[in-house]
């Protein structure tokens, strides 16, 4: 004979609630392993586990999140409603008194002060090379920086003649296409002059 559906609501009686959150925590623990130990068979134990994860939260008032990842890296998560798992992650370092996110954290700490040097270090070369922030340099120093600049001021004195160059090749271009233009108006005009006195000639002539 079919059994019935049995309706999944709260247990109202604590000690039931607690001893049922009990057994059914342990069987949600069970599912959980044989969906890491069954690879293949973690399409359709994933939905059981889920389904053990959501009547816990129903009948015991338990907060459950689970977070499991496929072996071709597929995100499978589930959530007690009206929770986040970032809530449950808070509880979770709150209740063990750990904290998840120090080595993170420590990291970005370590990177920003990498990073804050870094921009030191580029602003005082920048005001050394504007003739600022000298007085603790010592000769070595000194003498490279001065050796820089002599270095930046030949490229920038390369870059500006090339660029000179390039300006007078541009107008040298534009000046011969004017003296084509002009030398092909003068020819029209010489043209247009004999013809003009051609025609002239013919006048008189008739």
């Amino acid at each position: 004979m079919a059994r019935g559906k049995i309706q999944i609501k709260r247990i109202e009686n604590p000690t039931n609630r607690q001893v049922t959150y009990s057994k059914r925590r342990n069987g949600l623990f069970k599912k959980a392993n044989e969906l890491t130990v069954l690879c293949d068979a973690k399409h359709w134990k994933t939905s059981r586990v889920f389904k053990k994860a959501n009547e816990l939260t129903v009948l015991c008032d338990a907060k459950v999140s689970i977070i499991m990842f496929s072996s071709t890296e597929k995100l499978h998560e589930y959530t007690t409603p009206a929770t986040s798992t970032k809530e449950l992650f808070d509880q979770y370092q709150k209740t063990l008194g750990v904290d998840l996110w120090i080595t993170h954290y420590e990291r970005m700490q370590d990177n920003l002060k990498k990073l804050k040097d870094i921009n030191r270090n580029l602003r005082r070369q920048i005001r050394q090379r504007m003739g600022e922030c000298m007085n603790d340099l010592s000769f070595e120093e000194l003498r490279c920086l001065e050796q820089d600049m002599d270095n930046a001021v030949r490229i920038i004195r390369e870059r500006k003649y090339r660029v000179i160059s390039n300006q007078i090749e541009t107008h040298k271009k534009k000046l011969k296409s004017v003296g084509e233009i002009h030398k092909s108006l003068l020819q029209e005009f010489v043209s247009v002059i004999k013809f003009i006195g051609r025609y002239t000639l013919w006048c008189v002539t008739m």
